[in-house]
């Protein structure tokens, strides 16, 4: 086979049987973004502990799905974006949890324990 200069040559694929089923997007990879993405969104707000939670479980029945596939689902970037997404707003929880406790921590700190009698009083 020859090629003009500067082309690269052409590899040749072997053909696919034809009872192989054509590669198919996975619908669970784009629930798991879209999860992720609200989970990562309302993590501040404590909210996004189901989503990011949901996705989570989402994700690890399609990463089950595609591999007992046999590489015929793809969306795999798509459900690695989406788990990234759905721990970041599982940090953000945990963060806003932590922060929340510390400042009810401090505020109990300060208010006056006990009853406040007046100075007169045995």
């Amino acid at each position: 086979m020859t090629t003009a200069p500067g082309q690269l040559p052409v590899a040749h694929q072997p053909p696919r049987h034809p009872l192989d089923p054509d590669p198919a997007p996975a619908t669970k990879a784009r629930a798991v973004f879209a999860l992720g993405l609200i989970g990562a969104l309302t993590g501040l707000f404590v909210g996004g502990v189901v989503p990011a939670t949901v996705a989570l479980q989402l994700a690890r029945q399609a990463r089950r799905e595609a591999y007992a596939s046999g590489g015929y689902l793809t969306g795999a970037a798509w459900l690695r974006q989406g788990e990234r997404l759905a721990w970041t707003g599982l940090v953000l929880v945990a963060v806003a949890v932590v922060t929340l406790v510390v400042i009810g921590v401090v505020r109990l700190a300060d208010a006056p324990f006990g009853q406040d009698y007046a100075p007169n009083v045995d």
